[in-house]
């Protein structure tokens, strides 16, 4: 393993402590991004060409999933390796050439941290099993069977049957809340915390400006093994697992959403500080996903920023629901900082999950620079790209495998990224056959016919994230006096002596609105409108307004 350490002159940025609030995070699914070596599956090399567009965006970051050393059971979320770059993405060298790229474009730098869990190949997970003795015996979640034999405890995993497994060579369960070789890191063993804190610690010793820390809420368990009650059918949701998942039938109120967490994250936050780096967290928990974003993110020793999946899942959000999902996060998280997304490499794309006509497509991009919150956008969502129909021979996503047909798993959302219309890959590989094919229906939306199109969403995109920088109340202001007329959400934003009115018709028939007192001019409009009288203005189906005080800011 190469552990060396670039030019520290050439690795890190120079950055503002407070960069992450109300940061344009740009998400690169590095399997799915570009090929560089003609494998068929995209590498760090391939990012690190097509850097160039992503700064383009005008986006602040990069936030880049897991590329380390491992058997890839989970596509990287099972790391065998926490500090080196499995050889299907490259080496470290690319890495640190990645990150001075980023850095020499203006791009901050985040990688994705596995920390709840590792591969079962991970050799502290090989040496914890050996034997109840070792020296990492106690660095997993082990514990004995029930009198009958049975698991220690009811808990699921997300993936499906029970989160425990027999190993012979211990006679004991182990913990995987997820995938059988994804067994869980025990966060009650003090050495497992530094062990885990020397890990992000090299990366930020790279040059790395930030951690997205994978499944935040499920690093710590109930000590007592303690049963999950029943959740009555009517309080589930399928918010972060599927409606055909018995997860959902359980309250997980030991197996994860542990207050323990809170003591690492000030650890973690700690070691983070001197580099001015930000850790966003991702809360996966469908009854109290705000209130753990609000839990987690309070004060300025936890982590700077976290999001749930309010708007990562289920229909399509109209304007009560966003108040409502904004007003709810006013409450429980007035001292935090949520991070906002419409689509990762973990759901149906939005696009498609919402039904989306492209002026919705604009309208939306438009409202999440708007709102309060950092921003997340996932790579292919600025071309319109849809949710990709993977036939079941090609699926390679273990949780579609095991759900399949009523749930087709994460692969639709994770296919190439399409470049240029005139290659049967769309640009991304040279290879006869990617790892996932290529949606045929991509090719028409690839960047370079986006680039020439002057109405493409792209250049909406561009135009959205602009807006944001160009008005520090989008940025970082408050968010006030939100109102719902119709299907017109509406709300004030607000830094300063800088006030900007925001209204969104979310709905595709025209909506007259009443303006507050006083004399209002248009900032930006989509579509573009003429103000003809200052008491009222009518919005059009899915037209997004934001406005300011005559002679202000």
């Amino acid at each position: 393993m190469n552990t060396s350490v670039a030019n520290s002159d050439m690795t890190h940025l120079a950055k503002d402590a407070d960069w992450w609030r109300g940061a344009v995070i740009y998400q690169i699914y590095p399997r799915s991004f570009q090929d560089d070596n003609g494998d068929g599956i995209g590498d760090l090399r391939g990012i690190t060409r097509r850097l160039p567009y992503v700064a383009s965006l005008g986006v602040d970051a990069v936030w880049i999933s897991p590329f380390f050393t491992s058997p890839m059971k989970d596509f990287g979320y099972d790391v065998s390796d926490y500090r080196d770059v499995d050889p299907m993405f490259g080496t470290l060298a690319d890495f640190d050439a990645l990150v001075q790229t980023a850095h020499g474009l203006g791009l901050k730098v985040m990688i994705d941290l596995v920390l709840s869990h590792s591969s079962d190949q991970h050799p502290w997970f090989v040496e914890s099993r050996a034997d109840r003795d070792n020296a990492r015996a106690n660095w997993y979640v082990w514990a004995d069977a029930k009198p009958d034999g049975s698991p220690p405890s009811n808990w699921l995993s997300i993936f499906g049957g029970s989160a425990w497994t027999w190993d012979a060579r211990r006679c004991q369960y182990y913990l995987h809340n997820f995938l059988v070789s994804q067994p869980d890191l025990n966060f009650h063993e003090p050495a497992v915390q530094e062990a885990l804190l020397d890990v992000a610690r090299f990366w930020l010793d790279r040059g790395v400006d930030g951690f997205r820390l994978d499944t935040i809420n499920f690093y710590s368990h109930d000590a007592l093994l303690r049963d999950n009650p029943p959740l009555p059918p009517e309080a589930r949701n399928a918010t972060i697992a599927p409606a055909v998942n018995p997860y959902n039938h359980q309250e997980h109120l030991y197996d994860k959403n542990r207050p323990e967490t809170l003591g690492f994250l000030r650890k973690l936050r700690s070691a983070i500080a001197p580099y001015n780096g930000a850790l966003l967290g991702e809360v996966g928990d469908a009854q109290r996903g705000l209130e753990i974003l609000g839990e987690y993110t309070a004060g300025d020793d936890l982590a700077h920023m976290c999001y749930a999946f309010e708007l990562l899942s289920g229909d399509r959000p109209d304007a009560a629901r966003v108040a409502e999902v904004m007003n709810h996060v006013a409450r429980v998280a007035a001292d935090g900082w949520a991070c906002w997304a419409y689509s990762n490499h973990d759901v149906k794309r939005h696009a498609t999950r919402w039904s989306l006509p492209p002026e919705g497509q604009r309208l939306l991009a438009t409202l999440l620079m708007c709102l309060r919150g950092s921003a997340c956008i996932y790579q292919g969502e600025e071309l319109g790209l849809t949710e990709a129909d993977v036939a079941f021979d090609d699926l390679q996503d273990p949780y579609g495998i095991e759900f399949w047909p009523e749930f087709k798993g994460r692969d639709g959302c994770r296919t190439p990224m399409v470049w240029e219309a005139s290659n049967l890959n769309g640009g991304f590989t040279t290879a006869a056959r990617p790892w996932l094919p290529v949606a045929s229906e991509h090719l028409g939306r690839a960047v370079e016919t986006a680039e020439a199109d002057d109405d493409a969403l792209l250049h909406h995109y561009r135009h959205a994230i602009a807006l944001r920088r160009a008005h520090p109340a989008l940025a970082k202001g408050t968010m006030e006096d939100m109102r719902v007329d119709g299907s017109v959400l509406r709300f004030h934003r607000r830094i300063d002596d800088q006030d900007l009115l925001c209204l969104f018709n979310l709905g595709n028939t025209p909506q007259t609105v009443t303006l507050p007192a006083g004399a209002w001019s248009i900032v930006d409009a989509v579509p573009e409108m003429t103000l003809t009288t200052t008491k009222t203005i009518t919005l059009d189906g899915w037209q997004s307004l934001v406005m300011k005080p005559e002679g202000g800011e």
